[in-house]
């Protein structure tokens, strides 16, 4: 089975949804002990490196009754899915039963078939782990209920919807303390040194089927976080690190997993030096979505060892679809400084069909939407000249900038280079809807003394400059609104 390559490229496939939408388009019932070759190699003919199938695990019965039954959630639905039935509403994937693979997904012959299957198109595998709550019905409730945060009658009344009954014991609803509890999970107690030894022989059984894990919330189990919202709740705080200590237990019997951090807060090199390989990108895609070019290259200037463990994304699960709230020369802007930057790289499927409805993780299909051929072949092409600059092979780094007194439109753009083994690459990226032109500096090429043919592998230009001009002042570029060069040299 293959060990993920250093800056992956992963694509995102929301399996249940994926499942139906492939069993309606093969007129033919697929699970994943069945999926058609065609559709694993048409993923890998992009140049992904691993498949991320979310949402594989047993959804909780439980929580697949709530699901159903709250009115906000049934609204939601809805709006994404008109027509919408209570057969639509398997339940949230991240209200886990228990870690065996649905059998309405296949079940463990099924993962185990495409796993395989997958890496025969070298592919690795990434699915979930949540490691700050289980579902109401999960075992633990009554098997080992010390690792559940408890309650009592008093919290009941007061706060019903933040803490449940069961077995005679009161337990708190999961929660990110930011926001109104979770009502369809049970918060764990990240402090209990047995939970600990449980959640390492979790992650062991999930190793042996797959590469890597995305961690759900991860940064709720850092320790000074999970004291400071559960207080005496949780008792006394561990020496160690939860991190630290689950993947260090799993790394001693599988080295090589990868483990990859949803986080936030600016939190990501915490994460990483408690040992998680990648780490969500929260500030990159929020200043993609929202923010100037000048914050997007402050941020990229941090760290380099940060920054090539991190993930970088323009949409997720978790997020709208980018197709539904950038306009489209925006979209591609982005996707380009994602799909060219160090670190990780997370596309989400529909995302390269231009998919604008955001579906409610408790739904099991999605609606028809019609895709979008040119961006489709616009990510085509982009990915493409990605594995054709083989850039995890060189060296990153980020570029000088300049302007003139008259034009100070330079501002607007963000630009690095890769360079490495006798080949260079430059990535510049107008981020702002007005034309922008500046001078573009690279750290640690020489240039000068001969001329440069550059070729841009997006749009097939080429152009020819004088390499004394390109050390100083700087290549000169010209970007429309949204523009961008992927230049080779």
């Amino acid at each position: 089975m293959p060990v993920l390559p250093k800056q992956p490229l992963i694509y995102e496939i929301n399996t249940w949804v994926w499942l139906a939408e492939l069993s309606r388009r093969h007129k033919s019932p697929i699970t994943l002990a069945n999926v058609p070759a065609e559709e694993w190699e048409s993923i890998a003919s992009f140049g992904f490196d691993a498949v991320w199938l979310m949402g594989v695990w047993r959804r909780s019965p439980a929580g697949a009754r709530l699901a159903r039954g709250t009115a906000s959630l049934l609204e939601e639905y809805r709006k994404a899915l008109p027509g919408v039935t209570p057969d639509d509403i398997p339940g949230s994937p991240y209200c886990i039963r228990d870690y065996s693979v649905d059998a309405q997904l296949g079940g463990p012959e099924g993962l185990c078939k495409a796993r395989t299957a997958l890496a025969s198109c070298g592919l690795g595998l990434i699915l979930d782990f949540v490691p700050n709550h289980v579902a109401l019905d999960h075992d633990w409730i009554l098997e080992h209920p010390e690792f559940i945060i408890q309650g009592d009658a008093a919290d009941l009344i007061k706060a019903p919807g933040e803490f449940f009954q069961s077995g005679g014991r009161v337990f708190a609803c999961a929660r990110d303390p930011n926001y109104p509890p979770w009502e369809d999970v049970a918060q764990i107690n990240a402090f209990h040194p047995g939970l600990r030894e449980a959640a390492v022989g979790t992650l062991l059984g999930i190793a042996g089927q797959c590469d890597g894990v995305r961690c759900d919330m991860s940064i709720l189990l850092i320790n000074r976080i999970f004291r400071k919202t559960w207080r005496s709740r949780a008792g006394r705080e561990p020496r160690s690190e939860y991190w630290v200590e689950v993947i260090e237990g799993v790394r001693r019997r599988y080295p090589d997993f990868t483990f990859i951090a949803e986080a936030y807060w600016d939190l990501e090199r915490e994460l990483q030096q408690q040992g998680f390989d990648y780490c969500y990108d929260k500030r990159l895609y929020d200043g993609l979505i929202h923010e100037s070019a000048e914050t997007i290259r402050l941020h990229l200037s941090g760290d380099p060892e940060v920054q090539h463990k991190l993930v970088r994304f323009i949409e997720n699960h978790d997020e709208p679809r980018a197709a539904a709230i950038l306009d489209p020369e925006k979209a591609r802007a982005a996707a380009v400084v994602i799909a060219t930057l160090p670190g990780a790289r997370l596309f989400h499927d529909g995302q390269l069909e231009g998919r604008k409805v955001k579906l409610p993780v408790q739904l099991g299909r999605q609606p028809d939407e019609s895709p979008d051929l040119e961006l489709r072949s616009f990510y085509r092409m982009l990915l493409d000249s990605v594995r054709t600059a083989r850039l995890r092979e060189t060296e990153w780094a980020l570029c000088e900038l300049s302007g003139w007194p008259d034009n100070e439109s330079f501002r607007n753009l963000a630009a690095w280079s890769w360079t490495g083994s006798g080949r260079h690459h430059l990535v510049v990226v107008n981020l702002a809807e007005r034309q922008s032109q500046g001078r573009v500096r690279m750290p640690g090429v020489t240039t000068a003394g001969r001329s440069w043919r550059l070729v841009d592998l997006m749009s097939g230009d080429v152009f020819e400059r004088d390499g004394d001009e390109m050390a100083d002042p700087g290549l000169f570029v010209d970007l429309k609104p949204w523009g961008y060069h992927f230049f080779e040299f």
